[in-house]
């Protein structure tokens, strides 16, 4: 019977999606028709809706809208602009170093908002004109702007991260975020060195030197900006308090820089609250019908089949996580973050943990995994974002952007062999 369950589970998801349906949707009606093999229509349709209800009765899924707004806030008030102008400094004389600028400021913005979506734009929309004005390639600009923004969904606070968390059964979001850090300074790492090969090859300019008085005056502007992963991050490692109430402190904090700053205005909050309600809407609906189906699976005996299917192939732990990682990055090309991670992590994290790797590695994998298909046609949000900024076609992004594809898969291999590097910190800090 679990067969002809995923069969009609792979298929319906397939066509909806074939025929233009909204991920959403697709995830939803593929559940529904899933569970009429054993169920009948009317307790069917109750069934998924009550699901998708009890999938959101989640005090931790109330960290989302905040990170969001915070975002939002962020994406106006400012912010952005003097982390840029803090990525200069550190970087900007050395030859191509808005690309090194691009990378810094997307680590320091990403991880500050949570929001790949909301780096693409802010950065890729102020830094974007100055690569044109001094001839840096358009694809290869759009390369950095979209591959770099992912980092802020490994490195804290992540939304993705909460999301995972509830997915796993608990895993503890403290740890998922202390551990997110160096794998994303890592991957920061891995993608300027793919940049610096290119400034090399197309012998890109240099910025204007910085002095040490114009790096400390830098380092003052951005300085309240920074001290907000200070006081997020600090208060949950310190118990002060949850990712929930550090979220509500987040939207308080930049709210109150950003009218310091005196670049948010009254009138731009409602449009700013309308924004952010929109984008809470559609991940929360994603999340609502991805436990539905998760649901779905799982009463279909679904992961158990995958499962010894998987281990049927091998019993050695890198063996599993590379084939592991290989469906994750095909599913990643075809599914949305959210969903994905609701769907696949209660199939792959009994396995892992069966063959002794710890959940909140395999977190940081799994996001960074996803990150990938992020920037990916033809589904890759990341991707359209960046290319829109840019004012550039899809297919003249597609091939500087394969070298940035290879460098982040060498680094996903990296933290995948390498438990440390996502471990070191959360036992350092006792989670």
């Amino acid at each position: 019977m679990e067969y002809i369950s995923i069969v009609i589970l792979i298929l319906s998801f397939i066509v909806l999606m074939g025929i233009g349906v909204p991920v959403a949707w697709s995830l939803g009606i593929s559940s529904f028709f899933t569970l009429m093999v054993s169920v009948a229509v009317i307790p069917s349709a109750t069934t998924i809706a009550q699901r998708m209800g009890t999938g959101l009765d989640s005090f931790a899924l109330l960290a989302i809208p905040f990170f969001v707004l915070a975002g939002e806030i962020m994406n106006k008030g400012g912010i952005a602009n003097r982390l840029i102008e803090l990525a200069k400094a550190l970087t900007g004389r050395l030859p191509g170093g808005l690309l090194y600028v691009n990378v810094i400021a997307a680590m320091l913005f990403g991880a500050i908002a949570g929001s790949a979506a909301a780096a693409v734009s802010a950065i890729g929309g102020i830094l974007g004109k100055r690569m044109d004005v001094e001839g840096y390639p358009k694809g290869l600009g759009a390369a950095v702007n979209i591959t770099s923004s992912t980092t802020g969904l490994i490195i804290p606070p992540s939304n993705i991260l909460i999301v995972y968390s509830l997915a796993s059964g608990g895993v503890s979001i403290a740890a998922l975020f202390i551990a997110g850090y160096l794998p994303g300074i890592f991957i920061g790492l891995v993608l300027m060195l793919t940049a610096a090969i290119f400034i090399k090859k197309h012998n890109l300019p240099a910025g204007e030197r910085t002095t040490v008085k114009e790096l400390i005056d830098k380092l003052f502007r951005a300085f309240p900006s920074l001290m907000l992963l200070v006081i997020v991050i600090g208060g949950i490692v310190g118990g002060v308090f949850t990712a929930t109430e550090a979220s509500a402190i987040a939207v308080i904090y930049t709210l109150g820089l950003s009218f310091y700053y005196r670049e948010l205005k009254w009138k731009e909050i409602p449009a700013i609250l309308l924004k952010s309600s929109e984008t809470t809407a559609i991940v929360m609906l994603l999340i609502a019908t991805s436990m539905s189906m998760s649901w779905v699976m799982s009463s279909e005996d679904i992961p158990q089949s995958i499962s010894a299917s998987i281990l049927s192939v091998s019993d050695n732990v890198f063996v599993i996580l590379i084939l592991i990682n290989l469906i994750l990055l095909f599913v990643g090309i075809f599914m949305d973050m959210t969903p994905a991670v609701l769907i696949f992590t209660p199939i792959f994290l009994p396995i892992v943990i069966e063959l002794g790797v710890d959940p909140v590695h395999f977190g940081i994998i799994m996001i960074l995994n996803l990150c990938i298909g992020l920037c990916t046609p033809p589904v890759g949000s990341v991707l359209f974002l960046g290319v829109q900024v840019a004012g550039i076609s899809i297919e003249k992004a597609v091939k500087p952007l394969i070298p940035f594809f290879i460098a982040m898969i060498l680094g996903l291999v990296v933290v995948t062999l390498w438990p440390g590097l996502s471990l070191w910190l959360p036992r350092m800090f006792g989670l």
